[in-house]
Parts: structure tokens; sequence; C-alpha cells
């Protein structure tokens, strides 16, 4: 039984490999012909009847992108954020300098509310050029700010010192 199972196998295989020459390349003319033993093409198979596959439609629409990001500034919104709208935010304009970073926080009309910098938090010299100094900024503006009520703040960066890692 497994002796004629290894011949018909054997036989397959030569048959399969009777086309190439020693080199691997396919032998071009000669007593070569076309008969292989397995098809060059594949057969789709499907049935006739095939039922289409239904989609759900979700109950309830989904959230869109304008929903949950914030407006740019003068498009309409219905977002609030403590009963303001986005136009209405304070604020909080980070200047980033090489040396120090400024930190001031404005109503919407552009009317200071407060003011600090690394400088002013006591680093001096090469200190205010620091992640450190512009995180102690930053800190001392936010605790400064919400003394004077402010929750929620629009944030404006400029400069390409320190003080933007944070």
């Amino acid at each position: 039984m497994y002796l004629r199972l290894y011949s018909l196998i054997r036989g397959s295989c030569q048959q399969l490999f009777e086309p190439l020459n020693s080199s691997g390349r396919m032998i071009i003319g000669g007593n070569v012909g076309l008969q292989h033993p397995l098809s060059s093409s594949a057969i789709r198979l499907q049935e006739a009847d095939a039922k289409p596959v239904e989609t759900k439609k979700p109950s309830a629409p989904a959230k869109r992108l304008k929903d949950i990001f914030p407006p740019f500034p003068g498009e309409e919104s219905s977002l609030t954020w403590d009963s303001k709208k986005f136009e209405e935010l304070p604020i909080a304009h980070i200047k980033a300098t090489y040396n120090n970073t400024h930190i001031h926080v404005t109503d919407c009309l552009g009317q200071y509310m407060v003011r600090t910098s690394c400088g002013s938090e006591g680093f001096k010299n090469v200190k205010k050029a620091t992640p450190i100094a512009a995180q102690t900024a930053g800190i001392s503006a936010a605790a400064k700010a919400r003394a004077k009520g402010v929750s929620y703040v629009r944030v404006l960066v400029k400069g390409l010192g320190p003080g933007r890692l944070l």
C-alpha cells in the first residue's frame, strides 16, 4: 500500500518537474508539451443563493469631530466652558525665548490679568532658560489666574525656547 502511494507521488512530482532542466529554468522548444497536471488559474466558488450581508445602522448618531474639538476663533459653535463661549474665554499668551519664558493671561478683549516670567519667579541668568523655570512660571501664572476666577483659558504659544517643552 505504502509502496504504491510512494510511486504515485513520485510519478506526479516527475511530471511536474519534467519541463525543468538542471539549472531550474523551463526548457523552451523541443519535445516539451503544454501538459501540466495543475491548472494555472484559480476557480472562484460562489453559491448561487448567497444572501447579502445586512449592515446594522447605529441607533444614535455618532459624535462628529466638530463636537469634540474646540472651534477656530470666529467660528460658530454650541460648545461652552463654564457657561462661556469660546470667544469669551481668557487667553494665556506664552512666549518661549531662548533665554526666558514670559506668560501673560489676558481677558477676551486683551486686558491683562496676570503677568509673570521665569526671571520674576527668582531664576537668574542661565537658569531662566530651563524647562523647570518655565514650569514654575506656568504654575505661578495658573495660581494667580485661579485667584482672579479663571478656570478655562485659550493658549497661544510663540517662540522656540525650552518653555515649549511643557
